[in-house]
Parts: C-alpha cells; sequence; structure tokens
C-alpha cells in the first residue's frame, strides 16, 4: 500500500513540474516576445524617424512607449515596426510611423492640450497623442473600426481619449475650442468647421488633395490662417460630407 501511495505522489510530482515547465516556457516567450518588440521600436525610432530629422523628445517618447503591434491584426503583427502603412481592414490602414511621427511633431505640442483628431482607424495615432496631449478627441467614420479602436485604447488604460463614431467633417463642437487637429484622411479641401474649431494659436495638420496629395500645416493666428505644405502624401480619402462638398 504504501508503494501504491508511493507511486502516486510520484506521479504527481512529475505533474506539477512537467506543468511548472510549461508554464515557465509560456513565460519566457512571452518576455521574449516582448523584448523582441521593444527591441523594433527602439530600431523603428532610431532608423525611420529620428534619422528624418523628427527631434522632439516627447513625440520621440511616445512612439518608442506605444506597442504598434498590438493596433494591427494578428496576421501583421511581424510586420509591425516597418516602414509603411498596414491593412487595418475596411479598406483602412494604419499611417507609416515617420508619418505619424512626422504630423504630431508638426502640432507642436508640449503637454496637456486638447486635440481632435478626424480619422481614428486602429486608435494608434490617437494613443500617440494622448501620451502627450491631456484630452484627445477622435472620430471614426466606420462605426466598426470605431468599436475596435475604443474597446482597445479603454482596454490599454487610456483615460485621457473619447472615439465617437460619425463623421468627422463638421468636427467636435462640444469640445471646442482645440489646441491641435490632425487629419488622418485626405479630402479635396480644408473643412471650414475644422478651422473654426481651432484656437488661436493652434495647429491643424491635414493631407489634402485627391490624385495628388499634399500634407499640411495650418496655424491660427488673430491675422487669419497661415498655411504650410509639409511633404507629399497618400492617405485614403476622407468620405462622408468631405465628398460631398468636394
Amino acid at each position: 500500500m504504501n508503494r501504491f501511495y508511493s507511486l502516486i505522489i510520484a506521479s504527481l510530482l512529475i505533474i506539477t513540474l512537467f506543468a511548472c515547465a510549461r508554464q515557465e516556457s509560456k513565460t519566457e516567450s512571452k518576455e521574449s516576445k516582448k523584448d523582441e518588440y521593444t527591441f523594433s521600436r527602439e530600431k523603428m525610432v532610431s532608423d525611420q524617424i529620428v534619422a528624418r530629422n523628427v527631434s522632439d523628445e516627447l513625440v520621440l517618447a511616445a512612439m518608442r512607449k506605444v506597442p504598434r503591434h498590438d493596433f494591427v491584426p494578428d496576421g501583421m503583427k511581424p510586420y509591425a515596426y516597418e516602414d509603411r502603412p498596414l491593412p487595418i481592414g475596411e479598406d483602412q490602414t494604419i499611417s507609416q510611423p515617420y508619418i505619424v511621427a512626422l504630423m504630431t511633431e508638426s502640432l507642436n505640442l508640449k503637454g496637456g492640450e486638447r486635440v481632435l483628431e478626424i480619422g481614428t482607424g486602429s486608435g494608434y495615432q490617437a494613443a500617440i497623442l494622448a501620451e502627450i496631449a491631456g484630452e484627445v478627441y477622435t472620430i471614426e467614420i466606420i462605426e466598426s473600426l470605431a468599436n475596435t479602436a475604443r474597446d482597445r485604447l479603454q482596454g490599454m488604460g487610456y483615460k485621457n481619449i473619447t472615439v465617437r463614431y460619425g463623421d468627422g467633417y463638421q468636427g467636435w463642437k462640444e469640445h471646442a475650442p482645440f489646441d491641435g487637429i490632425i487629419v488622418t484622411a485626405a479630402p479635396d479641401h480644408i473643412p471650414q468647421p475644422l478651422i473654426e474649431q481651432l484656437k488661436i494659436g493652434g495647429r491643424m495638420v491635414i493631407p489634402v488633395g485627391s490624385m495628388l496629395q499634399e500634407l499640411k500645416l495650418l496655424t491660427k493666428t488673430k491675422d487669419g490662417i497661415k498655411e504650410k505644405s509639409i511633404i507629399p502624401v497618400r492617405f485614403v480619402p476622407m468620405t462622408g460630407e468631405a465628398q460631398k462638398k468636394g
């Protein structure tokens, strides 16, 4: 009988040790993947962003921190830190990392600002903004993307981002005026409601055009709007009211 119990105890010990080994293996695998993503993010910032003269330390810190791989479909995760946009479903994309950094830097945020984003998409740009700004309001015209981004950002602990499903052409008057506005889809003209909702001294970054697009920086002054072209770009078109007005 003692031998029988000894065999049972030995078997239980083996099972326990095997289970612990499997758990340790899973943990090590997760840590290894985490380290891999951290390395890829650092390389992304140094090779793609700093190398192209983005130098704002707040922007660089945000780009190093926010896990871009969590904002793309599982099949796209291996490519999350490559120098290109990636599909996120609904014929939409997550922007190239450099463009996200460039547009964020162009807003000249110092911390604590109120920012409006038109075109939530995956929620990645909103997360980058939220690492710097005090409040981020973001509007997405595709309901499924709005819902997914809202759940994702809440799950990641962002309490300063408010996501709304709707057409962003009219902006978000209830929370205006904004220190900064960022538009991540291209209309063929600059929506007047967005200009009106910008603070004096505020900045708006927006791609404008149809076949040929230009990323523009608008600064609102007491004397009117100052407009500057940054670089040629290629964004998905702004749909909804922007198309009707165009």
